[in-house]
């Protein structure tokens, strides 16, 4: 692919260029969402934790390490397949990169904002937390901001593309706005401008990411050795306070997003590490959901003191967020409930396709076909 085109050709199935493909799915994708989902976990059960004892554990030398290649793989990621999909007409288009994430925003948020109101309540009263709730349709809810975004990142693409927009002009000024600092005070607006970058990466260059999994799948040494240098580099940055400097932080949210890219693509060269590809292929299960099992079992632990360190709560926090929601998932998925993680039809305005295609529809935030 030239650096100039709008992402891959259709004729370039992205799985041959990942070597192995699970079930109709790229499977080092699936790792590295795997692999970025739990991170996200991580981050707000640490940060919680820390604030709620008052002091830092051992976790949040690795959520800082993580902190500038988190947020930027996620949008890699997210925008890899979207070539593939992008020409189709608005309708489909809409239904599936648009209504696809608003239905779950909506249902979620009135979820979470029902669990967080006794709360609000107390500290807002009534109509302040009417207003609280009435905001998140702007303003996004909590840790639901990700698919509030990704929508409106896939309209901008298609309407540059639809416009005939130089994809190079395109990514260099959402390369300028990531390195400009932006602080309005709107999620939206800042978040938009510091990860479009990074989404439209995915999309114009899917086909060299593709390349590069294959490349370190084939010689994973040379791959480990790469590994190395980056985390000296990464390390060095992050905690010498330079890795949110303009310009740096692009590049270590670039190289970070490849770096996971890396090593996902050597976890699929087996099945160890197959619990993390599950954690993948069903990562909009595991951010809609962790919130509540993380809440809980931070208050268990932190007030019954069973776990004195800091760190460790934290770790267990993470893994009970994780796994709580797969379970709620697990729960409800054959119920009435299975709406919690699968758009019914009468919310599509597009009608479903028999053919399969990269991603399962309601289990996977990208693609999500």
């Amino acid at each position: 692919m030239s650096n100039t085109t709008a992402g891959p050709a259709k004729r370039d199935a992205p799985g041959r260029h990942s070597g192995k493909v699970a079930g109709a799915r790229v499977d080092w994708v699936d790792y590295a969402k795997g692999f970025c989902i739990v991170f996200v976990v991580m981050m707000h059960s640490t940060l919680g934790v820390e604030q709620a004892v008052g002091h830092e554990g051992f976790m949040h030398t690795v959520v800082a390490f993580a902190k500038p290649f988190r947020m930027p793989d996620f949008f890699l990621i997210s925008g890899l397949f979207l070539a593939q999909v992008i020409d189709r007409d608005w309708r489909t288009y809409l239904d599936r990169k648009v209504m696809h994430f608003v239905y779950f925003y909506l249902l979620w948020t009135a979820l979470q904002f029902a669990f967080k109101a006794p709360l609000f309540v107390q500290e807002h009263g009534v109509a302040g937390t009417a207003w609280l709730y009435l905001e998140s349709f702007w303003e996004p809810f909590g840790t639901l901001w990700f698919i509030y975004l990704l929508p409106i990142f896939f309209v901008v693409t298609k309407l540059a593309r639809r416009f005939a927009v130089p994809p190079a002009l395109v990514w260099l000024l959402a390369a300028a706005l990531e390195s400009v600092p932006i602080a309005t005070g709107s999620t939206v607006i800042d978040e938009f401008a510091a990860r479009f970058v990074f989404f439209y990466t995915g999309y114009l260059f899917a086909t060299r990411v593709f390349a590069l999994a294959a490349t370190a799948q084939a010689r994973p040494k040379t791959a480990l050795a790469g590994l190395a240098v980056w985390g000296l580099m990464e390390g060095l940055l992050v905690f010498n306070g330079l890795s949110e400097l303009p310009l740096i932080s692009l590049g270590l949210g670039l190289v970070g997003a490849m770096a996971v890219v890396t090593v996902s693509a050597l976890m699929a060269r087996s099945d160890l590490f197959r619990p993390l590809r599950y954690c993948g292929r069903n990562s909009i299960v595991i951010y809609l959901a962790f919130f509540l099992p993380m809440a809980l079992s931070r208050i268990l632990l932190i007030k019954t003191g069973w776990i004195a360190d800091t760190g460790t709560v934290s770790l267990v926090v993470t893994l009970t967020g994780v796994v709580g929601s797969l379970a709620l998932f697990w729960a409800v998925r054959h119920t009435f409930l299975r709406f919690l993680f699968e758009r019914p039809q009468r919310f599509w305005i597009a009608p479903k396709t028999a053919s399969k295609t990269v991603a399962e529809p309601a289990l996977s935030l990208q693609p999500a076909e």
